[in-house]
């Protein structure tokens, strides 16, 4: 596990800090950290805006491991979950019964959620635990209304607004800004247009939201 350094001069930020979460509901990394990412955006007061994207469509090729196609570095992807999920304390099956699955219904849902001012963490992380645990496919509409129904969550009306066309046309927003941000990966995390990608680099957004510092960038 990693441990932050606590500084004396270390301060939690005021609510009116925001981290942009750019992720894909299929993505194992996404799932191995979004527990560790929400409880750090809790301890830091910070607010968290969830930015869903379409992974063919952001930049290149996705950079997310698991998406990757050679042997070796599919190997070795099979390797790092396992040491993730070790460190984290998260369950996953390295073998699910639905991967690659279509993401596309699952996005829609949070940001359908969003759309009815409901935090779609809760929603994200039955979502993940359905395909990477319990060998469900988030593509079937009936396993996500099951879900939803489960969180005592209006399931009808989110899965009739996460088929309009403004749900597809803010996943189509939030992949053209992440290309435009540079983000080449889920989860990547954005705080003030610094960017923190993978879910190794949590810790690294802690210390930022801490102190209060001014972004890192290229240029500086």
């Amino acid at each position: 596990m990693f441990f932050i350094k606590r500084h004396r001069t270390a301060r939690s930020v005021p609510l009116s800090a925001t981290v942009d979460y750019y992720f894909s509901s299929i993505s194992p990394f996404t799932y191995l950290g979004h527990e560790t990412l929400c409880t750090v955006i809790d301890r830091q007061n910070a607010n968290l805006r969830f930015r869903p994207v379409d992974l063919g469509a952001i930049n290149s090729a996705p950079d997310d491991r698991a998406m990757q196609p050679t042997e070796l570095k599919r190997r070795y992807c099979l390797v790092d979950l396992r040491r993730v999920a070790e460190m984290r304390d998260v369950p996953i099956n390295l073998k699910p019964a639905h991967f690659p699955s279509d993401p596309d219904l699952a996005d829609h849902i949070v940001i359908a959620l969003t759309m009815l001012d409901i935090d779609p963490r809760d929603f994200m992380l039955r979502a993940f635990q359905a395909l990477w645990t319990d060998d469900k496919d988030i593509a079937d509409e009936a396993q996500m209304k099951a879900i939803l129904a489960d969180l005592k969550l209006p399931a009808e009306e989110i899965l009739k607004l996460a088929k309009t066309g403004e749900a597809t046309r803010k996943r189509v927003d939030y992949s053209r800004k992440a290309s435009s941000l540079g983000i080449e990966g889920v989860p990547t995390y954005v705080l003030n247009g610094e960017l923190f990608f993978g879910q190794d680099r949590i810790e690294y957004l802690e210390s930022a939201l801490m102190s209060g510092r001014a972004p890192y960038t290229f240029e500086r």
